[in-house]
């Protein structure tokens, strides 16, 4: 008997392990709003992995925290990672070479007509990086 007991804690102590790591790792976000149809409808949810700003590439789609109001997520595009050339749909008064800063993301949502974004509000702080969306999830 106590070896069934000892066992059946160590799967607990196990499980509980697990489901710490991946709480770290992953999280579930409801879209909010229109930015990113058609891609994106408000009322679904994706998985998104917790990434640095390092492992972002053009083309993810990543969550932000949002600088206005603060304590909301934001879902967004990303176009353009450190290093990269300013796109001119960010500022066509950037100086031909000119690169994203360090630390900083573009990022554009997928409609372009009610997306408030790097249009808008220049760079976005990669220390706001939640993480990129992996999938969509079922309802």
């Amino acid at each position: 008997m106590t070896g069934l007991i000892s066992t059946a804690a160590l799967v607990a102590l196990a499980l509980a392990a697990m489901w710490a790591w991946l709480r770290r790792r992953f999280l579930v976000v409801t879209i909010h709003g229109q930015s990113m149809e058609p891609t994106y409808r408000a009322g679904e949810r994706v998985l998104v992995r917790r990434t640095p700003l390092s492992a972002v590439r053009p083309g993810q789609v990543v969550v932000m925290t949002d600088p206005v109001p603060p304590g909301q997520w934001i879902i967004k595009r990303a176009v353009a990672v450190p290093g990269d050339p300013v796109p001119e749909v960010m500022d066509a008064s950037a100086d031909p070479g000119a690169r994203v800063p360090e630390d900083c993301l573009v990022l554009l949502g997928d409609n372009p007509a009610v997306s408030v974004d790097s249009r808008r509000f220049g760079y976005f702080s990669g220390r706001r990086l939640l993480g990129v969306v992996s999938r969509r999830l079922r309802a």
